[in-house]
């Protein structure tokens, strides 16, 4: 599989409650990758939202799997809301955006692949972290 021009651009969105850890984003993330049939060699890239920056469970997660971690603010954001399958208030409470994992996988799907994204799977909650996959074609 080397032609890249017909692979798609898997990437995850993430979203986690302050001090979660690394074993519980990675439970997630394996639990919906086997669910969906999804191989770990497909993602491209992580992404959350800027203000979990400094999140340990994140950084440990990203270097543990080889992946790049990228952070949008709640503006880039905004322009997804559409798309998303869940509105939280209390994420827009929190950080100005209605859904992290979903939006920001859309965000850098987009980003990544200069072409229109969608979710592949969509907002899956586990204890204190949420994650969604997108995809571009």
């Amino acid at each position: 599989m080397t032609d890249t021009g017909t692979a798609p651009t898997l990437v995850v969105g993430l979203g986690c409650q302050r001090g979660c850890p690394v074993s519980t984003l990675r439970a997630l993330l394996d639990q919906a990758l086997q669910a969906h049939h999804i191989e770990l060699h497909q993602i491209k890239a992580l992404a959350s939202i800027d203000l979990k920056r400094d999140e340990p469970g994140l950084v440990e997660l990203a270097e543990q799997l080889g992946l790049p971690l990228m952070y949008f603010n709640s503006q880039q954001l905004e322009g997804y809301k559409p798309q998303l399958s869940h509105l939280s208030d209390i994420a827009f409470e929190r950080t100005g955006c209605y859904g992290v994992a979903e939006s920001t996988a859309l965000a850098l799907a987009e980003q990544l692949a200069q072409a229109p994204a969608k979710l592949l799977i969509s907002r899956q909650k586990y204890a204190q972290a949420t994650l969604a996959l997108a995809c571009t074609a």
